[in-house]
């Protein structure tokens, strides 16, 4: 797959922005007021996860325009595998610690990080280098292996998923910021923003076995949506997901996605992984439900090669 398939037009145009920026001035980035956001998705290609992030949360208006002074975060990556980074099954590691960076330099009070995780969370939280490299950034770790932490919910319009206990963090925070991973999922096609938000809730079986799609879809209705999703697209999973097997799975794609609109970041990424978005079936229930934009021609779109 060509990585410029994706928008059908040069990302050349952020050359310049890029190279500026790799020359460093981080500090001068965080430290600058919030600007009015121009866009309504950012796309990096091209650098590291941690400058891609520097470099898009900047063309967003600065992590100001999301986080404020005394406020409490919660980041929910990916974290549900017992994977080393290089398999790509959970969120990079850089891209976490960055983010959290941000949010202290934006003022945040507390930064927490937590994922319901598939295998031991506490051996997710280790061999996926998150738990080290969100520790360095100063934020909290929280386990979400039992059902004492999950509070119920109850979701006015769902069609399938009317209700569903949801970890008390997202309840308690200020700032819910989605990290997915993009990757390849055997019972969705896809795994991104909106089916990220498992990770989030206990009763995730019932999702499995009553429509799995509308459920993903349903649960968007939840008020408590993210303020922002940054999308993973450093090193991807296409096939064997969403665990892997090996690094002969993953394929290097060095993109980075920013949006407020998760049903849009989700239809970017079913485009990074060369699938029709109509393909995706919780994209366009979501789109259908009003939830978010699948409609990528409409949006105003930065790109940007670093």
């Amino acid at each position: 797959m060509r990585r410029r398939d994706f928008f059908k037009t040069s990302m050349g145009a952020g050359l310049a922005a890029g190279a500026a920026l790799s020359l460093g001035g981080y500090d001068k980035l965080w430290a600058s007021a919030p600007l009015a956001a121009k866009y309504d998705m950012v796309a990096v290609m091209g650098g590291n996860p941690d400058a891609m992030f520097d470099l898009g949360i900047q063309e967003l208006g600065g992590m100001g325009a999301f986080v404020q002074k005394g406020q409490k975060v919660l980041i929910k990556p990916n974290i549900g595998w017992d994977r080393d980074p290089e398999i790509a099954a959970n969120t990079n590691p850089l891209l976490v610690k960055r983010i959290i960076e941000h949010c202290f330099r934006a003022g945040a009070k507390e930064v927490y990080v937590f994922d319901h995780t598939c295998d031991n969370w506490v051996n997710c939280y280790k061999n996926s280098g998150i738990e080290k490299a969100a520790k360095l950034a100063g934020a909290k770790i929280v386990p979400g292996n039992s059902e004492s932490y999950y509070h119920q919910i109850h979701i006015p319009g769902g069609i399938k998923l009317q209700s569903a206990k949801v970890h008390q963090l997202l309840l308690e925070t200020d700032v819910f910021i989605n990290v997915p991973v993009l990757k390849d999922h055997n019972s969705t096609r896809m795994t991104c923003c909106m089916k990220n938000s498992m990770g989030l809730v206990w009763d995730r079986g019932y999702w499995h076995s009553n429509d799995l799609n509308q459920c993903i879809a349903d649960f968007a209705l939840y008020e408590k949506k993210p303020a922002l999703n940054v999308i993973d697209c450093y090193n991807v999973m296409v096939k064997q997901g969403p665990q892997g097997v090996s690094k002969a799975d993953i394929v290097s794609m060095k993109t980075q996605i920013l949006t407020s609109d998760w049903v849009a970041g989700d239809a970017a990424a079913a485009k990074m992984l060369g699938l029709a978005v109509e393909k995706v079936e919780y994209i366009p229930i979501a789109h259908k439900m009003g939830l978010g934009n699948m409609n990528l021609d409409s949006l105003n779109i930065k790109r940007i090669k670093m």
